[in-house]
């Protein structure tokens, strides 16, 4: 087998090289994973500390059916649920861009799984440290902001570097609605230059190096907040 390398220098046709093409759906595509990663931390946040509220068993269950709902249907056909019913069912969004909706699905998908790393991260601090914010004087929220959910934050980094890492790999599906990201490129570009190997190799190593970012970014963070000397196990801890 013969390696063409140079087909990266070909013109596509449209007035630029399959580089150039390249490169703008991996901005495509790390747009569509960033944007999603920002909606799912903040709704996962928000429904993984619901889960964990005391005396607010309405809000509880609310948020338990949110995560059993967004966890238990395939990424896909969500994607498809949003982009082809929810405007037919709900005019307002035939004016929302497909991107738009793409972000939804893959951000509310991942919120529902953030949102149980972020409940076992809260029951995982000892009963002390709810107590101590409480004594201090702390509301429920003040408590939460405050005292249980930075802690939480640094026992919870781990699993949301590999979440991170897969919202990244899953935004590979938005091709599916024609977002032009990486998928979308070597698929067009392989039937349009016949030249799939070298294609694919190269989509690969971008998606690759993507993830390994992640990765080092999470792994700097982790490092940074790290608190020395504290301890979760066995429902005792400590700093």
């Amino acid at each position: 087998m013969t390696w063409d390398w140079a087909v990266f220098l070909n013109d596509d046709g449209g007035g630029r090289t399959y580089l150039e093409w390249m490169f703008q759906a991996w901005g495509w595509t790390l747009a569509v994973a960033g944007c999603a990663w920002v909606v799912a931390v903040l709704v996962g946040a928000l429904m993984g500390t619901l889960r964990t509220l005391p005396d607010s068993p309405v809000l509880s269950r609310l948020a338990n059916a949110w995560v059993e709902l967004f966890r238990n249907i395939p990424i896909l056909v969500q994607l498809f649920l949003w982009y082809f019913v929810v405007p037919k069912a709900f005019p307002a969004f035939q004016q929302v861009p497909g991107f738009v909706l793409v972000v939804f699905a893959l951000g509310f998908f991942t919120s529902a799984r953030i949102a149980e790393q972020v409940r076992s991260g809260i029951q995982a601090l000892p009963r002390g440290q709810r107590y101590a914010g409480m004594a201090m004087g702390f509301t429920t929220v003040q408590t939460y902001r405050y005292v249980l959910l930075p802690m939480a934050l640094r026992i919870i980094l781990p699993p949301l570097t590999s979440e991170s890492m897969n919202l990244l790999k899953n935004s590979s599906v938005a091709f599916a609605v024609s977002i032009a990201e990486l998928t979308m490129f070597a698929m067009q570009a392989q039937e349009e230059t016949s030249r799939g190997v070298e294609i694919y190799l190269a989509v690969t190593g971008l998606y690759a190096l993507s993830a390994f970012a992640v990765n080092r970014v999470f792994a700097f963070i982790e490092r940074r907040m790290q608190i020395p000397g504290f301890i979760v196990a066995g429902g005792t801890g400590g700093h």
